[in-house]
């Protein structure tokens, strides 16, 4: 039998225990995924995740702590979460989406993963709608956004940044990860196009500044920040109280 830390042991009788049908509505009534019916495969297949997935692991075999929960915003399709939660598996990655359409997805890729029994079920977050619902007895290690605030209000950064500063104990970090401006000037011409075509859509999204992350997060009572250049002109941000 795999040796398995008295604290990640505890976690994952609690998981087991949450995933239990009987005790779904005690944890996040509004927001856990029912089962799904046998007969639909409700997988979402982002095809960004495969290309930057390993990357994005890489990064976080540095910055993440060896155990404890991760709490993923915005976590899409949730190819991301079970990818993640395999590569470490010291780990508990708690998904969260606002979308109904992506917590169903996420519930399928880990039951198609065999994962049901080693994460949390994913629950509905609305990053604006403060202060976040989530468990308070499970610790929160570290807060992961990734190619979220880009596409978001700006608002929504704040928003996040803010509960990431409620919710995580000191030197826990805050990890963010896509395309930024550097002292104001985009890093590529297709980040150029790229921002243009999200402000199009939404005069509110657009690709930010990191200075403005960066005063946003010291406002907030983050010290510290590391920066990693990632491939497709992306960047991987953590943030540290």
């Amino acid at each position: 039998m795999a040796f398995c830390h008295p604290v990640i042991h505890s976690l994952r009788q609690e998981v087991k225990a949450i995933n239990s049908p009987l005790l779904h509505s005690s944890w996040h009534p509004e927001g856990m995924v029912d089962s799904l019916p046998s007969s639909a495969d409700a997988r979402l297949f982002f095809p960004a995740t495969l290309r930057n997935r390993d990357a994005i692991a890489a990064v976080l075999l540095e910055w993440l702590p060896s155990e404890g929960l991760v709490l993923e915003v915005a976590s899409g399709s949730g190819e991301h979460a079970v990818f993640f939660q395999q590569q470490f598996p010291g780990l508990l990655w708690q998904s969260s989406d606002p979308d109904p359409a992506h917590l169903a997805s996420i519930q399928a890729w880990m039951l198609y993963q065999g994962l049901a029994d080693h994460m949390p079920q994913p629950f509905a977050l609305d990053v604006l709608e403060q202060p976040w619902s989530i468990r308070r007895d499970t610790p929160v290690s570290a807060v992961i956004a990734i190619n979220l605030i880009h596409i978001a209000p700006w608002r929504c950064c704040v928003a996040l940044v803010t509960e990431a500063a409620r919710l995580l104990p000191p030197d826990a970090p805050l990890v963010l990860y896509g395309p930024f401006r550097r002292g104001g000037v985009h890093c590529s011409v297709s980040n150029v196009a790229f921002d243009q075509s999200l402000r199009s859509r939404n005069p509110e999204w657009g690709v930010r500044d990191i200075e403005a992350v960066e005063a946003l997060a010291s406002d907030l009572g983050f010290t510290s920040i590391q920066i990693r250049e990632m491939p497709a002109n992306n960047l991987a941000v953590a943030l540290h109280r």
